[in-house]
């Protein structure tokens, strides 16, 4: 790796650092080749400290350690992302991380269609919402859409329309989803799932 410490006059470069399973950026701090070195021999994410004017390995104090997996450096070799697995809150404030913000594991557009299903059922409206008006209907209802939308799938799966394949799949995710929801679940509790099976 061949990181342009040279760049700045400071000798230090960004360094991102992200949570290797949720994807979150955590914090950013700066890193001068002794800090990088160190990183890389203790797999302790290590800064140089600018207020400090010191090296200072994260969680030095509080026990809260980013405990590295990976480092990549960009294509302009002056910025790295570090991934970790870090032991407690990462901002000194006490937050996951320095955004305040939450380190839980987003799916993006997919948790965004939980969120969705959710206010609609929450919301009630039967006369406007689909999502309202199949869980109205109970468990039975949208277990039933499920096993019919899959059916959907396996047909289009044999045949070589790939845009029927595609909106027949969607559909079965989109129901699916519901049924999650509506036993109590969300899409993250499968995914843990399957990591145990890894």
């Amino acid at each position: 790796m061949n990181i342009d410490f040279n760049k700045n006059k400071d000798g230090l470069v960004p360094a991102i650092i992200q949570d290797a399973i949720t994807k979150n950026v955590l914090m950013l701090g700066y890193m001068n080749e002794e800090a990088f070195n160190k990183t890389k021999d203790t797999k302790l994410v290590t800064f140089f400290s600018r207020t400090k004017n010191r090296l200072w390995t994260k969680g030095e104090d509080s026990g809260n350690v980013l405990n590295l997996v990976e480092i990549k450096l960009d294509c302009d070799n002056d910025t790295l992302l570090i991934q970790v697995n870090p032991k407690g809150p990462t901002c000194h404030k006490g937050s996951d991380t320095c955004w305040s913000d939450t380190n839980s594991e987003s799916f993006g557009f997919i948790s965004k269609l939980e969120n969705t299903i959710e206010s609609r059922v929450k919301a009630g409206d039967t006369t406007k919402s689909y999502v309202a008006s199949l869980f109205e209907k109970g468990i039975n209802k949208i277990a039933q859409k499920v096993g019919e939308e899959a059916v959907e799938v396996v047909i289009e799966a044999k045949d070589d329309n790939d845009d029927l394949f595609l909106n027949e799949s969607a559909d079965l995710l989109f129901h699916y989803l519901m049924l999650l929801q509506a036993k109590g679940f969300k899409f993250n509790d499968v995914v843990t799932v399957l990591k145990e099976r890894e």
